[in-house]
């Protein structure tokens, strides 16, 4: 009788611990702050992407200009060869052939390298943006005493949606 007694009070005391730190738990998921931040939210709307995004645009431009007229040429050589092959003998059909063959390389190659170099600023500026709202979500997280802010969730609620906060600071400092 004695073993059970004692089997039944270590039952009694394990079901207190549990509904302690199942306490304990709710306790603090009550007083426990959270924030969310939408990073591509900040990536449209924040100054500092709108002007990362403009130098970018401004420095690439040329290059595009240059990518567009080389692209029409090579239409327009396509064109010609497509009109002229008819009256062409073999010998210079096959010389235009080849030479839109190597234009067409040239565009190519022009658009690839384009795109790696556009993509690599692209990502250096949006780096440096996300490294500076990264600063200032930690500021914000400071000053209202957040235990924690997400930046990637399946869904938010919007009472813990702190982007516009962030999205402001950033617009103010410069």
């Amino acid at each position: 009788m004695k073993l059970f007694s004692k089997s039944i009070l270590s039952l009694q005391i394990a079901a207190l611990a549990v509904c302690l730190a199942a306490g304990a738990s709710a306790y603090a998921q009550e007083t426990s702050k959270i924030g969310f931040v939408n990073t591509d939210r900040i990536f449209k709307e924040a100054t500092p992407a709108k002007a990362a995004s403009a130098k970018i645009e401004q420095e690439f431009s040329q290059r595009n200009k240059e990518i567009e007229d080389m692209g029409a040429r090579l239409k327009s050589v396509s064109e010609k060869l497509d009109k002229d092959s008819a009256v062409l003998s073999e010998t210079d059909r096959i010389k235009r052939q080849r030479e839109l063959t190597d234009l067409d390389k040239e565009f190519q190659r022009k658009q690839r390298e384009f795109r790696e170099d556009l993509n690599q600023r692209r990502n250096e500026e949006l780096a440096a943006v996300l490294d500076r709202s990264n600063k200032v979500i930690r500021q914000i997280a400071e000053s209202e005493k957040y235990d924690i802010v997400f930046q990637d969730a399946v869904y938010v609620s919007p009472r813990i949606d702190i982007t516009d906060k962030v999205i402001k600071a950033l617009n103010s400092s410069k």
